[in-house]
């Protein structure tokens, strides 16, 4: 048998009971199908006046813990993800691909770019307020011994606790370009993991898939992606609105990204942020 007032039917699953009360000032008390009638006046009524607000745009930011710049442009896109309410996605990449594919090499290569690095990420680290200095042995550590290990972690993190890649990007961040520290070793790797805040039993887990064939894949598709966007290097932030693609190179994009959104560029460090630093 059907219920009173709507009909005979098959069940279709659980089923929502609304229980409306008049709302003084809205509707008087009535009976029988005009008591019915009143009641769903009220709730179209109450519902035309909620709002549940804009939906967050989704922000790709694919980097490389190797390169300087891709933490500049994390750290800057962390702080105003909630502002800008955007559904900011982390991608781990490989920058030694991409270059490769685009035919592009290191700035560090040619000797009046890696004196202006050099000073440029001095300077970048004082006014973004983020930790930054340069590796003692910059080509043995950035050139030579590469990153292949850490991103391959850190896509792992992704697959299984994407919860905490934030907290382990920024680790391995810390490790190779604040405390001047390796990022290559199994030990390095887990050091930064359990500094995030994952268990020791939870990070060698993590690790000892790092050379299955899901995560080798899933890093190649990845970097894959940031050259289908136009990628030449690292970082890039992907921009996804209205059905339109917008992609930015470099970390000194964030006041055009702002524009694209329509959202209010407040400097690399916004006030909420600020107040806590």
């Amino acid at each position: 048998p059907g219920r009173p007032g709507i009909g005979a039917g098959p069940k279709v699953g659980p089923v929502l009971t609304l229980r409306l009360e008049p709302r003084p000032g809205r509707c008087a008390p009535v009976k029988g199908n005009d008591q019915r009638s009143a009641c769903w006046a009220a709730l179209a009524s109450q519902l035309s006046g909620c709002s549940m607000g804009p939906l967050p745009r989704t922000v790709e930011l694919f980097y490389d813990v190797l390169s300087p710049y891709s933490w500049l442009a994390f750290e800057i896109l962390c702080r105003y993800k909630n502002i800008w309410n955007v559904n900011l996605q982390l991608c781990p990449s490989l920058i030694a691909g991409i270059l490769k594919d685009s035919g592009n090499q290191p700035p560090a290569m040619l000797p009046r770019k890696a004196v202006y690095m050099k000073e440029d990420i001095k300077r970048l680290g004082h006014h973004l307020q983020v930790p930054i200095h340069f590796p003692k042995d910059f080509f043995s550590t950035i050139l030579g011994k590469g990153s292949l290990t850490a991103m391959r972690f850190l896509t792992t993190v992704k697959l299984e606790h994407p919860e905490m890649l934030e907290k382990v990007s920024r680790e391995l961040w810390m490790r190779v370009w604040s405390r001047d520290e390796d990022i290559t070793e199994p030990q390095s790797i887990l050091a930064a993991a359990e500094k995030a805040g994952m268990s020791t039993g939870q990070a060698r887990g993590l690790l000892e898939r790092v050379s299955t064939p899901e995560v080798k894949n899933q890093l190649k598709e990845t970097t894959e992606a940031a050259c289908k966007y136009g990628a030449f290097g690292l970082p890039i932030t992907v921009a996804h609105l209205d059905d339109k693609t917008h992609m930015l190179f470099g970390s000194d994009r964030m006041e055009l990204l702002a524009h694209l959104l329509g959202e209010k560029w407040m400097g690399p460090v916004p006030p909420a942020v600020n107040a806590r630093l």
